[in-house]
């Protein structure tokens, strides 16, 4: 079993939104086993933002989709892509 690292990309409900408190939510929405490595707050267009985050896990079945169903779960997030994934 490998690893793999995917960068997640969370989008707000609207301009509105405190990515810095979504940012500081992480920590306690990710299932056991994953990692996170990074986040940063990006631009997207006329004052909208999303949350970039860069997690590794397991290479096993479902890990992938309860990581994605949990940053769903965040508060403010409208939705949630899989921006890159990749072996370690």
């Amino acid at each position: 079993m490998g690893k793999v690292a995917v960068l997640f990309r969370l989008m707000p409900h609207g301009v509105e939104s405190d990515l810095a408190a979504m940012q500081r939510a992480l920590a306690g929405a990710i299932p056991a086993g994953v990692t996170i490595r990074g986040s940063q707050i990006r631009d997207v267009a006329f004052g909208l933002k999303s949350l970039l985050v860069s997690v590794v896990m397991d290479d096993t079945g479902g890990v992938l989709e309860s990581t994605e169903h949990a940053l769903a779960k965040l508060p403010d997030v409208e939705s949630v892509e899989v921006m890159e994934e990749g072996l370690l």
